[in-house]
């Protein structure tokens, strides 16, 4: 078996063994009264509000932090089988995104196999996103797509909101 697979394999069962937890099922009542996993794995930090010229591209950086001792999956992941950061604007907001940057992701290896190296995010990282805007003010409820992880586990893939007003003239 692929030592990445091994790796997912083990995360499932983790997070199997969690849910189980969740329901008072398997383990001991100490480790019932231990929150399992923190799940607020990023925090949007800024801009709430931007201004931008009406229907021209405008470059927007977004600015996010990952929660201490968590790292996330780079855009482009070193493995197929794992699930890249993206950003996004649903159509019909009055915004639309011509196109996000990515910063590169940092060679991480975890103890686990060490010989695999993975493209990740820690700490804070910035994406670069070119917008273009209708007249007009827009609350624009964008979203990054992530899946965090420690070097034990990894959570499930989650999507937090990125609210921006955006003012467009």
């Amino acid at each position: 078996m692929h030592p990445l697979m091994k790796r997912v394999c083990t995360a499932v069962m983790v997070l199997g063994l969690g849910a189980m937890a969740a329901r008072g099922q398997g383990l001991s009542s100490a480790a019932q009264k231990r929150p399992l996993v923190k799940t607020d794995a990023v925090t949007y930090l800024f801009p709430e509000q931007v201004n931008v010229p009406a229907n021209k591209p405008s470059q927007i950086a977004l600015h996010f932090r990952i929660a201490p001792g968590l790292h996330i999956n780079s855009h482009t992941p070193t493995d197929e089988f794992l699930i890249p950061t993206t950003f996004s604007i649903p159509e019909g907001s009055g915004v639309r995104l011509e196109r996000a940057t990515y910063p590169a992701g940092a060679l991480m290896a975890l103890p686990i196999d060490p010989t695999t190296k993975l493209s990740v995010y820690t700490g804070e990282f910035v994406i670069q996103a070119r917008i273009v805007a209708t007249a007009g003010n827009h609350l624009v409820e964008g979203q990054l797509h992530y899946q965090a992880c420690d070097n034990n586990q990894c959570l499930p893939p989650r999507t937090i909101t990125v609210a921006i007003d955006v003012i467009s003239k």
